[in-house]
């Protein structure tokens, strides 16, 4: 297996076509199993690394942190090997300041990352989310500042409104300041809407795209049954991260969808994890679909993506399969 490489966005920044999500270190997986799911990951090629200090997901402020700290150590001596990108605006401690994206709350926060993950610098910084409590020319002012002190190469943006991120890009311009280059959605067969507004956006401006939950919580792995209910263990049960995730995609719907993608699949001879990511990474904004695991060996269907294309017959099928979630849940 060949791990392609790409550029992010419009920056010299080359990077591979799958990235490490690390949000399972330090609850659904200890540090010994994070470090084997980094090295095997590394070993087959993923050179991005994607990781918040609101992680791991399902803890709670008493576990902000844990994750970036796992990354760190296992960063030491390969930092120079690897791009890291990390995320902030979460609540990551008991007082009102100790979230969002003001300048306060920012300028901190990056420095509490770099101590965790180990290094002087990440390569890419990115707000986790939207603020807005926070005027954007002082979140801007902050990136700007973390970007010229050396501390971050990049920033870039998560969970953001089409409409929203096109000020944020304008403000960036007017003023002169360090432009977000990338945005990190949700993205998958089972939810399509950024398709109508937030990817054009993301071609016309030439920002990279860097999907999370591209399988779905792992729905469309096609192993949860609904019937059964969800299995213990998995995001779907997981602390604080159940609820979002089953309101997400554990309806009567989304399995119904995934019955038909999983024949399909079947169909073409090729599993449905692998099938579900190299669609994502087959649309043409896509630059590196975010991939994760609570175990090494859920990364074998999952890496096969990377070097994997896409049948034109079985993709057709699978967007006209999941033609319905670019709409949103009004047919739901």
């Amino acid at each position: 297996m060949t791990m392609q490489t790409t550029r992010l966005g419009g920056t010299g920044l080359t990077v591979s076509r799958l990235c490490l999500g690390t949000m399972t270190f330090g609850v659904q997986a200890d540090e010994a199993t994070s470090r084997a799911i980094l090295d095997h990951a590394f070993d087959a090629g993923v050179t991005f690394i994607d990781t918040a200090d609101v992680y791991p997901l399902g803890g709670d402020t008493s576990t902000v942190g844990r994750t970036e700290e796992i990354v760190g150590r296992w960063l030491q001596g390969r930092r120079d090997s690897v791009i890291v990108a990390t995320k902030a605006v979460g609540k990551v401690g008991p007082q009102p300041w100790q979230q969002g994206a003001s300048r306060k709350h920012l300028l901190g926060a990056i420095d509490a990352s770099l101590r965790r993950l180990g290094t002087d610098y990440v390569d890419l910084y990115q707000l986790h989310s939207d603020d807005p409590a926070t005027p954007l020319d002082e979140t801007l002012e902050a990136l700007d500042t973390i970007v010229r002190s050396g501390r971050a190469r990049y920033v870039g943006v998560s969970n953001f409104l089409a409409y929203r991120l096109a000020r944020l890009l304008g403000r960036a311009e007017a003023r002169n300041l360090a432009r977000p280059v990338s945005v990190q959605p949700r993205y998958s067969l089972l939810f399509r809407e950024i398709e109508r507004e937030l990817l054009p956006l993301a071609a016309e401006d030439r920002l990279g795209v860097i999907p999370y939950n591209p399988l779905a919580g792992g729905l469309l792995t096609g192993k949860h049954s609904l019937s059964a209910g969800p299995a213990q263990g998995t995001r779907f049960t997981l602390g604080s991260a159940a609820e979002r995730y089953q309101e997400r995609y554990w309806h009567e719907r989304e399995f119904d969808t995934v019955r038909q993608l999983a024949a399909a699949a079947a169909d073409a001879g090729v599993p449905l994890t692998t099938a579900a990511v190299a669609w994502v990474l087959a649309n043409p904004v896509v630059t590196s679909a975010i991939i994760g695991a609570s175990r090494p060996e859920q990364l074998h269907d999952t890496l096969r993506a990377a070097s994997f294309t896409l049948d034109p017959a079985l993709k057709q099928r699978f967007d006209d399969i999941s033609a319905e979630y670019r709409r949103g849940d009004a047919a739901r």
